[in-house]
């Protein structure tokens, strides 16, 4: 009996930091990034993230490794959400103004940066998109 007492004990325990974790707030800033800002700049209709965007790719490395939910809670719902082969995604982030804010279904050639996640969820690439040549 006391076995199976330390065991829910030990399950609690885990369940409780589970729920901590994932209730905790999304912090403003990672490094010099200011998140708050590229967050409430939604598919870039502010241009705010254009000004961001160096700051953004300065802080890659901490964005590498981490899973898709832990990346939406820190940069916001991805402005364009696709499925890949193999279980890939992607999430798409606009980095400046374009036609985009006026209707989300139509092609947009604004610079983006498009984050590629793994089979297992985990943020595996970061590419930059910019206008067609």
């Amino acid at each position: 009996m006391e076995f199976f007492a330390k065991r829910a004990r030990l399950y609690f325990i885990c369940y409780m930091g589970i729920i901590l974790t994932n209730c905790s707030p999304a912090p403003d800033k990672l490094g010099n990034l200011d998140l708050k800002k590229w967050r409430a700049d939604r598919a870039a209709c502010k241009n705010e993230r254009k000004a961001l965007a160096a700051a953004f790719k300065s802080e890659e490395s901490k964005l590498l490794g981490k899973f898709s939910d832990e990346i939406g809670k820190l940069l916001g719902r991805p402005d364009i959400n696709q499925l890949g082969d193999r279980n890939t995604k992607y999430y798409v982030y606009f980095l400046e103004k374009g036609p985009q804010c006026e209707d989300m279904t139509k092609k947009s050639e604004a610079r983006k940066v498009v984050l590629k996640f793994n089979a297992v969820g985990l943020l595996s690439e970061i590419t930059y998109q910019d206008r067609a040549l």
